[in-house]
C-alpha cells in the first residue's frame, strides 16, 4: 500500500519528539530532544516516480534554550508568501514565542547544522531572536506557567493555549502592542484554585495538555476541544466568550473498553465535525465520542499498541469512496502505523483495516498531506542499558574454557571483592522522518544508510 519517499536520519543520540505539517502541506516542522526545531520542505518532484528513497535534509534549523512542549504555525502559512511563513513555540520557563519558519541568517543555519558534531554548543546571543513575545505569567508568583498544548486556529488572529486549570486566548494580528503580549481572554477550566477541592468537583481540573478547534467554522470563532492530564475532556465556546459547554472523564468509558490510559495527549476532531477522537498515553486504543447529542462514546478503535509514556500522536482524514466515514492514522510504540477506516458508520469495537511496519522505534507523530497521497512519520525512543551488566557478560565469555579448577575459585574470590558501580548508557533505536506515498503495490528497496 505504501512505500518511503524521502528518508531523513538524525544522530544516534537525539529523538525525534513532535511532527507538524503547515497548513499548505509543503513544510514539515520537526521538534527534537536537542531543543532544535528543524524545518523540512518538500520538494515539487515528491509524486514523480523514482527507484529508491531520497535523502531529506533540513532547510533551517532554530535551536531554543529550553526543550519545547507544543508548536503551531500559521493556520495560512503559504510558501510563496514568506509574510505567513511564521510559527509559534512554548518552551518551559519562556513566553511564547512567534518565529519565522526560515530565519535569514545562513551563517546560524551553517553552524546549527544537525549533520555537524564538530560545532560547540552556541551561546544566548547565537538564537535568531522571535519575532514577538506573549507572556503567561501567574500573577501571584511572577513565574511562567507551562504550555503544554497550542493551536492557531483560522482566521489566525488569535491562538490558544492550554495550562494549568485554565486555558488562555492571546491576540496575535497586532504583537507590536505592549498589551497584546498578555492573555486577551483567559477561560478558567475550575470555578476557583484557592481551595483544596480545586472547584468542588465542577468543571474539569489539572493541566490542559490538548486542543482542538472545530473544522466547521472557518470565519471567526468557534468551538474548540480540551483535554487535560487529569484524564478530562472539556467543549468551549469562543463565540460566546469562552462559555463551557460540556466536561466530563473518558475514565469509565476506557475502563469499560479494557483499554487503559493514564492522561490525554490529542484531542481531534473527525473532519466533519461531528464527532471527537480522544488520544491517551499508556493505552492500547482511541475514543471517539458523537458531539451532536449526548457525549455518548461512538466507538473504541483498537489493536494499536501506545503502552508508554511518550506522546504518540494521531491525524485523521475524510473517508473516501463506498467506506465513507473518516480514517485515522497512528503510530505504535513497536515502530507500525495502524489505519482505520470507516469511523463513525460503525459502533463498538473496530480494529484496524490496515496497518505496516515504517521504522524500527515508537512513531512519535503522523501527518497526511491533504490530498490524501502522502504521509509523514517520525520516530525515535529511548533504551537504557546497564554498561556493567553488559561488560561482566562480556568477561565471562571471554574467559579461558581451559582453566583449571583452582583457577575458577580465584577468578570467583576476585569476583566477589569486585566493586560495581551502576553506569546507565542511553540507546536510541532509531530516529527518523520519513515521507511515504500512499497507493502503491509493491514498495521498492529502502536504503538504511545513515547520513550524518
Amino acid at each position: 500500500m505504501v512505500w518511503c519517499f524521502f528518508n531523513c536520519y538524525l544522530h544516534e543520540d537525539i529523538m525525534i519528539l513532535m511532527l507538524h505539517r503547515s497548513a499548505d502541506g509543503t513544510t514539515l516542522f520537526t521538534s527534537s530532544s536537542s531543543n532544535r526545531i528543524c524545518t523540512f520542505v518538500l520538494p515539487e518532484t515528491l509524486l514523480e516516480p523514482r527507484d529508491a528513497p531520497l535523502t531529506l535534509t533540513s532547510y533551517s534549523t532554530l535551536t531554543l534554550p529550553e526543550p519545547t512542549s507544543a508548536i503551531a504555525s500559521c493556520p495560512y502559512f503559504a510558501l510563496e508568501n514568506p509574510s505567513t511563513q511564521v510559527f509559534l513555540t512554548a518552551s518551559t520557563d519562556h513566553p511564547i514565542h512567534l518565529h519565522h519558519a526560515f530565519p535569514f541568517s545562513p551563517s546560524f543555519n551553517n553552524s546549527m547544522d544537525i549533520d555537524n558534531d564538530d560545532n560547540p554548543t552556541p551561546n544566548q546571543s547565537d538564537f535568531p531572536k522571535p519575532l514577538a513575545s506573549f507572556h503567561l505569567i501567574k500573577k501571584e508568583t511572577e513565574a511562567y506557567l507551562p504550555i503544554a498544548s497550542l493551536i492557531w486556529p483560522a482566521p489566525g488572529t488569535h491562538f490558544v493555549a492550554g495550562t494549568i486549570n485554565r486555558i488562555d486566548i492571546f491576540d496575535v494580528s497586532r504583537p507590536d502592542i505592549s498589551l497584546s503580549t498578555q492573555p486577551f481572554h483567559t477561560i478558567p477550566t475550575i470555578p476557583s484554585t484557592r481551595f483544596l477541592t480545586k472547584g468542588g468537583g465542577v468543571g474539569m481540573r489539572g493541566t490542559v495538555s490538548a486542543l482542538d478547534a472545530h473544522p466547521g467554522v472557518s470565519e471567526g470563532w468557534g468551538f474548540i476541544a480540551a483535554g487535560t492530564w487529569t484524564r478530562n475532556l472539556g467543549l468551549y465556546d469562543l463565540s460566546q466568550a469562552g462559555q463551557c459547554v460540556a466536561t466530563w472523564s473518558v475514565a469509565p468509558a476506557s475502563g469499560e473498553q479494557g483499554i487503559g490510559g493514564n492522561g490525554i495527549v490529542q484531542v481531534m476532531w473527525s473532519p466533519c465535525g461531528r464527532y471527537l477522537v480522544v488520544n491517551e498515553r499508556r493505552s492500547t486504543g482511541l475514543l471517539v465520542y458523537d458531539i451532536r447529542g449526548t457525549h455518548q462514546l461512538l466507538a473504541c478503535l483498537k489493536g494499536r499498541d501506545a503502552q508508554t509514556n511518550q506522546r504518540l500522536s494521531c491525524d485523521v482524514f475524510p473517508g473516501t469512496g463506498k467506506v465513507g466515514g473518516f480514517e485515522v492514522w497512528a503510530g505504535t510504540k513497536n515502530g507500525g502505523v495502524v489505519v482505520w477506516e470507516g469511523i463513525g458508520n460503525q459502533e463498538g469495537s473496530i480494529e484496524p483495516s490496515w496497518d505496516w511496519e515504517a521504522h524500527q522505534a515508537a512513531v512519535g507523530s503522523t501527518a497526511l498531506h491533504m490530498s490524501g497521497s502522502v504521509v509523514a512519520t517520525c520516530s525515535g525512543s529511548w533504551e537504557f542499558v546497564d554498561e556493567d551488566e553488559s561488560s561482566e557478560s562480556e568477561s565471562i565469555d571471554s574467559s579461558d574454557s581451559s582453566s583449571s579448577s583452582s583457577d575458577s575459585e580465584d577468578a570467583e574470590q576476585n569476583s566477589g571483592k569486585r566493586v560495581l558501580t551502576s553506569r546507565t548508557r542511553i540507546v536510541v533505536p532509531e530516529t527518523s522522518l520519513k515521507v511515504w506515498s500512499i497507493g502503491s503495490n509493491t514498495p521498492p528497496e529502502t536504503d538504511e544508510g545513515q547520513t550524518s
